[in-house]
């Protein structure tokens, strides 16, 4: 019985092992056994079952070692082959679905192709009638948002109650219940939010699509860039011009305090022989008027330097407005779509 059941468990394990050889082989040894055991006494019985069994193991673990190795082998092989099967699967999901997206984009295209080379419809038409299309299908998906809630709102109010009925004796459940629902709440508020703006979003595309095609902001910022250009330049001339101002400044202030002097002293010499001479205080009276008519010609030239250069100015101006044709409505168009482009950039970055 012993032999039988050992015979089994190995035929198990061992699927190239044939049962017939293994049966052939312990009957074969069984009767070598029984011969040795036919000369023997009484008292060896007990010794010699235990020399058969141990040698029984011995041939066993001799005999099924090689097909232990054969069956891992199998084994191995087996499992090697699932994986292969397994990716060899995956990739032909992978081809698939990459096939039918392939398809899904040729019906696609083929449609469009037959919209454009339709004669009997314009394009307008197919437009008109995806357009519909699309609002019956956000119709339908609000609809269906609105089922939706409803029937959310009521599953969690049922939920909301379980869960009462459920923790209602453990107030450290309760406490957490209470920090979830607030975490949901916060939850529900940020996904609003998201929804609200993902709203303004789209109304501001399709208002910036529906709005005139204007100069691109880069045109304005390169004539941004020439006038500080030039206002650099200008500022430049100037300094410069400031510069040899101040230098003839102080040339000139030299030039009238040697003058003064030099009257001064003149003055009071001609003053000291006035005193003597009736010459003296001719002469003294001709300096005095000569220097007044001096004065006199001086704050002319003065006057007459201001007065030209206000007219060179009124002349540059005049030219300028002469060679440069103003279009006001041009110029209010463009500050205009510049305020436009400076408000749409202060909401994103308030959003932001």
């Amino acid at each position: 019985m012993d032999e039988v059941a050992v015979d089994d468990v190995y035929f198990s394990r061992t699927g190239d092992f044939s049962k017939d050889k293994l049966t052939t082989l312990l009957n074969g040894k069984e009767s070598s056994e029984e011969v040795v055991d036919a000369g023997r006494d009484t008292a060896g019985n007990e010794e010699t079952a235990a020399w058969r069994d141990d040698k029984h193991v011995l041939v066993f673990e001799q005999k099924g070692s090689p097909f232990r190795e054969q069956s891992s082998k199998i084994i191995y092989e087996t499992g090697k082959t699932k994986n292969q099967e397994k990716s060899f699967l995956e990739k032909r999901t992978t081809n698939n679905t990459g096939l039918r997206q392939l398809e899904e984009e040729l019906e696609l295209l083929r449609v469009a192709a037959e919209m454009a080379f339709d004669a009997e419809h314009p394009l307008d038409f197919y437009l008109g009638q995806l357009n519909e299309k699309i609002d019956a299908k956000k119709c339908n998906l609000t609809e269906l948002e609105s089922a939706w809630e409803a029937l959310r709102e009521s599953l969690e109010e049922k939920k909301r109650s379980l869960e009462e009925f459920l923790y209602a004796n453990n107030p450290e459940a309760q406490e957490k219940l209470q920090k979830l629902r607030e975490v949901e709440l916060e939850k529900q508020g940020v996904l609003s939010e998201i929804r609200h703006r993902e709203e303004e979003h789209s109304q501001l595309c399709a208002e910036l699509e529906r709005q005139p095609k204007t100069a691109c902001r880069n045109s304005y910022i390169q004539r941004i860039k020439e006038i500080t250009k030039n206002s650099r330049k200008q500022d430049a001339d100037i300094d410069r011009i400031l510069k040899e101002t101040r230098e003839l400044q102080l040339e000139s202030n030299s030039t009238q305090e040697r003058l003064h002097r030099t009257y001064a002293v003149v003055d009071e010499m001609v003053f000291r022989e006035a005193k003597k001479d009736p010459v003296g205080r001719q002469a003294y009276r001709l300096l005095t008027s000569l220097h007044e008519a001096f004065e006199q010609i001086s704050e002319k030239i003065l006057a007459t330097d201001r007065v030209l250069r206000e007219v060179a100015e009124h002349e540059m101006k005049l030219a300028a407005m002469a060679s440069h044709s103003l279009n006001v409505d041009k110029l209010q168009a463009d500050l205009d779509a510049i305020r436009k482009e400076n408000e749409c950039l202060h909401r994103c970055l308030r959003d932001n």
